[in-house]
């Protein structure tokens, strides 16, 4: 017993859900108001006035606005992305964290078939798409002194099309904002009840499929994904010590739904792979490990 309860206290897991809560707390506690508080790629919120980290994606959209190019916001996911690539989704996350703590609410998972999942996984890139025509029209619209009517016809989704929808956005900002300072108009916005039905959608769908929003609808997580591939981070898997023709244990353990079996044994760093290490923890021969770089 004693042993078993060692050998899970210095699980990895463990350690990442230390790290969450703790990322979690530092970046809600609004005491500190940074001058020049750093750029993210995590799905935060720019909605409280004092904060202690920028959401990249959300800054990328805020620059092509006023317009100017998003240097900051583009280095951030660059720099993060070679050196670590999507640990941050794993580890530091505060939407991620809260997908990992409704993991718990519901046991039995809804099973999706992998042609489906090969599928869907396209659709965070086709929200990265939209956006970012949308950011980058507009923008070189008003370079071009034309954004006038395309202004007026995407209204409050010129500024930040992603974000005002944005999960995160809502979660983080809109409601502990409506909460504390409770206002009748909000409620007879139809905005408003947009952006809770896509948080509630997301978070409902969050309890039958881990980490849905992360593999299927993050945008974050497809500008992480491309980047992945050229990360200094990876995983390892030893050959000798591996049963890969008697054990899928690391591949049951995946909240991302990465085929580690099928891919090369030296260093792999799957786009899909947000670093949670379940795998490792998972694997009763200790054949996974981490790699850098």
């Amino acid at each position: 017993m004693t042993s078993k309860f060692r050998q899970d206290l210095f699980k990895f897991n463990i350690l990442r859900r230390i790290v969450q809560f703790l990322s979690f707390i530092l970046f809600s506690a609004i005491v500190f108001n940074l001058s020049e508080p750093p750029l993210l790629p995590i799905l935060w919120t720019v909605g409280t006035p004092q904060y202690i980290v920028i959401d990249a994606f959300t800054a990328l959209q805020v620059t092509f606005y006023y317009p100017a190019f998003p240097w900051l916001a583009i280095a951030s996911f660059l720099i993060i992305g070679i050196l670590l690539g999507k640990s941050l989704c794993g580890w530091i996350c505060p939407f991620g964290f809260i997908q990992d703590l409704i993991d718990f609410v519901k046991r039995k998972k809804m099973e999706v078939s992998p042609r489906t999942h090969e599928s869907m996984i396209y659709v965070k890139y086709v929200i990265l798409s939209i956006t970012l025509f949308i950011s980058v029209t507009f923008s070189a619209a008003k370079l071009m002194g034309a954004s006038g009517s395309y202004e007026k016809a995407l209204g409050i989704f010129a500024k930040a099309p992603f974000t005002t929808l944005s999960p995160a956005e809502t979660l983080f900002s809109t409601l502990p904002q409506m909460l504390s300072n409770f206002d009748s108009e909000i409620l007879s916005n139809p905005l408003f009840w947009a952006q809770l039905f896509i948080m509630v959608g997301v978070l409902v769908f969050a309890a039958y499929v881990p980490r849905g929003w992360c593999k299927y609808f993050c945008p974050h997580g497809a500008i992480m994904a491309i980047l992945n591939r050229f990360s200094f981070l990876g995983l390892r898997r030893d050959l000798v010590k591996c049963a890969k023709g008697e054990c899928r244990l690391c591949i049951e353990a995946c909240p991302m739904n990465v085929y580690i079996l099928d891919l090369p044994w030296e260093k792999f760093s799957d786009p899909e792979c947000i670093y949670c290490l379940k795998c490792v923890d998972s694997c009763t021969n200790k054949a996974i490990k981490l790699k850098y770089p």
